[in-house]
């Protein structure tokens, strides 16, 4: 295997927890001596040990068996080590103290904290550092991460289920629901991936919801942000039992956002009514829209997404991708 095989193993080991890392990008190590894998590691789980750290420990089990030392073995890992203390203590740290002289980093990182600060650092302990391998894929799967850092702010999507005349909801009328289970379903694996689900009290109100990853697999629940000036609300209510829950009063979007410029959260999913997602829409702060569109009309008695002659594509976005969810379809718009 060549060093771009070792690191897209090491990007295959940081994949396996891609619920359980977030808010922190995936990171994946291995240590080598020669061509021989001695220890794999990943960071697993927010707020514990960095993937390198790991690696270090795992191969501790080995020292005097599979090797003598650890200056004889490479570390390989996806992104740059951290050099700060937060949760846990310096990766940078670890790697010194173990005496590893030979470190392969996939892609530098892009938090101003490191960004090479890390990098200088093992060099200043004569420590041969050699960066940029499947860097693409690297940033890829930590797409939100990456985003975050490049531009100071939380990547955002609003979602949307649309009748196929264009309706959110019935006027007057209970909840609705307008796609089909599958759709629903799919709804699901989607707010699996960001940190944090957006909504207002008019949706909280009308639709009690519980705005939750229901999925079969491990996963840090997105925290809940409530944008609200009710002060009657219900803390009773379902949307309020399973994570944390920041309600918020700030009326301006563009503050309510630039507030998670240093918050743990690189991504948000909003889900709300026709309000809130055209008042979001009308800044320049969405990155993304997803449709699930059903193949039924709501009608007169439905309440319009969007005011007449107004579409995904006039307000910016540029249609990436449509397919069918049963009869749903299912369709994703990038900011042009």
């Amino acid at each position: 295997m060549n060093i771009e095989e070792y690191m897209q193993r090491a990007i295959s080991l940081a994949e396996t927890y891609r619920y359980t890392a977030k808010p922190n990008p995936m990171v994946g190590a291995i240590l080598l001596k020669d061509k021989t894998i001695i220890a794999e590691g990943a960071h697993e789980l927010f707020g514990s040990n960095h993937a390198e750290v790991n690696v270090i420990e795992s191969a501790k089990k080995k020292l005097g068996e599979k090797f003598k030392s650890f200056s004889e073995l490479t570390l390989i890992c996806t992104l740059e080590p951290c050099n700060h203390r937060g949760k846990t203590p310096p990766c940078t740290e670890a790697i010194i103290n173990s005496g590893i002289k030979k470190v392969i980093i996939g892609c530098q990182d892009p938090n101003s904290r490191m960004a090479g600060k890390s990098i200088k650092k093992l060099i200043e302990n004569n420590i041969d550092v050699k960066v940029g391998f499947c860097e693409n894929d690297i940033k890829e799967q930590n797409k939100f991460f990456f985003y975050k850092h490049n531009n100071q702010k939380p990547y955002l999507t609003v979602k949307i289920a649309s009748s196929s005349d264009g309706k959110s909801h019935y006027r007057n009328k209970d909840r609705t629901y307008i796609t089909s289970a599958s759709s629903r379903e799919d709804v699901q694996q989607l707010r699996a991936q960001y940190d944090a689900i957006l909504t207002g009290g008019n949706t909280l109100t009308n639709d009690n919801p519980r705005m939750n990853a229901r999925v079969n697999f491990e996963i840090n629940q997105p925290k809940k942000i409530l944008l609200s000036n009710k002060n009657n609300l219900d803390i009773n209510q379902q949307f309020f039992q399973d994570s944390q829950v920041e309600i918020v009063k700030e009326k301006n979007l563009e503050t309510v956002i630039n507030n998670y410029k240093n918050k743990d959260c690189c991504s948000i999913l909003i889900e709300a009514g026709p309000k809130l997602v055209n008042a979001f829409l009308s800044t320049n702060l969405v990155d993304e829209v997803i449709v699930y569109q059903s193949p039924h009309p709501l009608g007169a008695n439905g309440v319009d997404w969007f005011n007449k002659d107004i579409t995904v594509e006039s307000l910016g976005f540029n249609l990436e991708s449509s397919y069918k969810i049963d009869d749903d379809t299912k369709k994703i718009f990038l900011k042009c």
